[in-house]
């Protein structure tokens, strides 16, 4: 039940974000839809390293020869992920190692498109966002849902960082700002800053 995103424009490079696929026909759905559009996968990267957002990134590098990228605070929960994925009930295989790791501030580019990463630990360390300015959207991985926010109670979650990093780096974005979250459907920064019962401003 992670939202798994394809992102890309009118040149067909593209950037996968968050490649959740682990069960076949999920895998199939994925190639399906990018080879039905013609895409070049420039890039997988993770907005944070728990186990759900990865499961898909060994088929990633095992079908388009692109490695994961993440922001390094995530390294522990990678080093792990095989053991952390049998608590789950799931078995990986071989764990592909990044290609990179991005910073606050990077720009991950592809086509005429771009997306800023920002750093937003709370719910994890090392997880970020991706924003489009020029788009107008946010992709928040785990921190902010629609009406929610993302879990603190796991391994390096903390609770006033999560609501530092919401105030301070997605409530600033404009209002009208559209947030694709990790899971669930899509709402807006201005609908959360008013609704979020969470979320005291």
């Amino acid at each position: 039940m992670v939202n798994t995103y394809v992102l890309y424009d009118d040149t067909s490079e593209a950037v996968i974000v968050d490649a959740a696929c682990f069960e076949l026909f999920e895998q199939q759905g994925l190639s399906d839809f990018i080879e039905g559009a013609s895409l070049k996968i420039l890039r997988n990267i993770n907005t944070h390293v728990h186990i759900d957002h990865i499961l898909g990134n060994q088929y990633i590098f095992e079908k388009y020869g692109i490695r994961p990228e993440y922001h390094k605070g995530g390294l522990p929960f990678f080093i792990h992920s095989k053991d952390i994925a049998l608590n789950f009930g799931y078995t990986l295989g071989a764990v592909p190692d990044p290609a990179a790791y991005f910073e606050d501030g990077d720009e991950i580019r592809f086509g005429k498109s771009s997306l800023k990463v920002l750093y937003t630990p709370g719910h994890a360390e090392g997880s970020v966002c991706f924003y489009s300015s020029a788009d107008g959207f946010v992709i928040t991985g785990d921190v902010l849902f629609r009406d929610t926010i993302g879990r603190t109670d796991l391994p390096s979650g903390d609770f006033d960082k999560l609501m530092k990093s919401i105030k301070t780096r997605l409530f600033t974005l404009p209002e009208d700002t559209v947030v694709y979250p990790g899971h669930g459907p899509e709402t807006t920064i201005g609908y959360e800053m008013v609704n979020n019962p969470f979320i005291k401003l």
